[in-house]
């Protein structure tokens, strides 16, 4: 991915009140006519167009009609998308709200100089993947887009006030990096940038619910009245929708690694249940009767204790990984081992749900057809990073294996590119992925004359189906194989289909 001199900002009844050192500087009178030309009190530019920066862009311009927000994306084609009746990603509601705000206060554009230069409030919410390569390769963030974003940014903006803040992902203690970044490239123009951290704590497939609707909204800032003052301006931003006693604010650091602690507890719930579901089914106890249970325990909870085949998405693997680099990095080696237990237990819930499938086949599956029902990462989008899917899948094709997949919202041409980069290289396993994966456009297609289904996401449909009919089509003996905890085993054992259901014990000789 990838001015003018002080500047006036106006949020609801909010005035930016500069320090001494900044009332030096006059105030720009082509920005304050343009403000009053156009009519917009503010501008705000977002700085990628994926699956934060779009639908919390569209909220903002929902949210505060007075507001010009422009989301800026290098790619052209996802820029299109975003201004088209099909949107380049699936969120419940998101449609519906881009389609009342576009045109209207909310643009999107390829060009970024002009949105930089007007925009009172920068928002960098690009790509922070795991580093492949180098120093921390398969843990540490890669910052090389937060860095050439600040980079942009500074040789855009060449005069005035401007505030940059971090909705990436990024690791403790970025916000001080992209500071230094952006105050040594703009040493010649005078410009000045202040740097908040504001971590989405986003679900994918409610982020318009959580957006409309935040549990909190947390904000860091530097402890300076320059920081503070920074900060207040975007707290006015979101009261306008939130109430001020759900806004958060903290220093830098402990909301930048606020993020990274949410989303490592909540993996480590996911982990923990699905470590209690290996025993659920060596012990014949129920491991939803269990989470029930302990659920009710006021001190933990029942949320995030549904076990499955893993969990997936873009934050809890990254997020760990990167806390784990970072525990490494302060000498903390039995935290950093900790955490990364939180992902070797969700490799392994993985990999006994493949090794199961295989083992209750008759220990083979070559040559046999397995419906796959689902690869999303989670019901209600389509996004597969890091989803359970392809590794069972994988799994499965270099065992030989026939994998008919229906996924609502997931397209072929997704699949096969994820599923041959996790392959990495192996021949075998590419010559496998080429020739005996197919797409279909349901789920009764994909499991006719299919010895086995896989469930790997929760999609609602598929607790609807009309199992009787598929179970009529498929080859017998019709095993199932519910990874997501979605179907009615004891109806399905009723209609024939041997059920395997993670956390069930399973006799090996039902419907045999």
């Amino acid at each position: 991915y990838m001015g003018h001199s002080e500047c006036l900002f106006f949020f609801a009844s909010f005035v930016w009140r500069p320090t001494s050192r900044e009332k030096r500087m006059s105030v720009s009178p082509s920005a304050s006519a343009k403000n009053q030309k156009d009519g917009f009190a503010s501008r705000i530019l977002c700085v990628g167009a994926g699956y934060v920066g779009g639908p919390t862009m569209a909220v903002i311009a929902y949210r505060c009609p007075d507001v010009k927000v422009t989301v800026f994306d290098l790619d052209q084609k996802r820029v299109d998308a975003w201004s088209s009746d099909k949107l380049p990603i699936y969120e419940p509601g998101l449609q519906e709200i881009v389609e009342k705000v576009r045109g209207k206060n909310l643009f999107f554009t390829s060009q970024h100089e002009e949105a930089m230069r007007e925009a009172d409030i920068i928002f960098i919410s690009v790509n922070t993947p795991t580093k492949m390569h180098g120093i921390g390769k398969g843990r540490a963030a890669d910052l090389k887009y937060i860095e050439s974003t600040a980079r942009t940014i500074a040789e855009a903006v060449r005069s005035g006030h401007k505030i940059v803040v971090e909705k990436s992902t990024v690791p403790v203690r970025c916000s001080v990096a992209l500071k230094k970044v952006l105050t040594a490239c703009s040493k010649e123009t005078g410009a000045k940038f202040e740097v908040l951290s504001n971590p989405e704590f986003l679900a994918e497939g409610t982020a318009i619910a959580d957006l409309l609707n935040p549990d909190r909204v947390l904000i860091g800032c530097s402890q300076t009245p320059d920081g503070r003052n920074a900060c207040q301006a975007l707290c006015e931003i979101y009261k306008r929708w939130v109430p001020a006693e759900r806004i958060i604010t903290t220093n830098q650091w402990s909301s930048e690694l606020s993020k990274l602690t949410a989303n490592a507890l909540l993996a480590q719930r996911i982990s923990s249940i699905n470590a209690i579901s290996a025993i659920c089914e060596a012990t014949g106890a129920d491991v939803d009767e269990v989470a029930h249970a302990v659920g009710r325990d006021s001190r933990i909870g029942a949320k995030f204790l549904k076990a499955s085949v893993g969990f997936g998405g873009s934050c809890f693997q990254k997020d760990i990984l990167n806390l784990v680099y970072l525990c490494y990095s302060l000498g903390l080696q039995e935290v950093g081992d900790y955490w990364y237990s939180v992902i070797q237990m969700n490799d392994y819930q993985r990999r006994r749900f493949s090794e199961t499938i295989v083992k209750t086949m008759f220990d083979t599956v070559t040559g046999k057809q397995i419906a796959i029902f689902g690869f999303a990462f989670k019901k209600d989008t389509g996004d597969t990073r890091e989803t359970s899917a392809v590794p069972v899948c994988n799994a499965l094709l270099d065992d030989g294996a026939i994998l008919t997949v229906y996924d609502p919202k997931v397209t072929e041409a997704r699949m096969v590119a994820d599923l041959e980069e996790a392959a990495a290289g192996n021949e075998h396993l590419l010559s496998c992925i080429r020739k005996n994966l197919t797409v279909k456009s349901s789920a009764a297609e994909a499991a006719k004359n299919a010895h086995a289904i896989a469930i790997l996401t929760e999609w609602d449909e598929f607790k609807t189906i009309d199992y009787k009919a598929i179970y009529e089509q498929m080859t017998k003996p019709a095993f199932m194989f519910d990874g997501r905890a979605v179907i009615d085993t004891a109806a399905l054992r009723e209609i024939g289909f041997s059920v395997f259901a993670i956390g069930k014990s399973y006799t090996g000789d039902d419907n045999l």
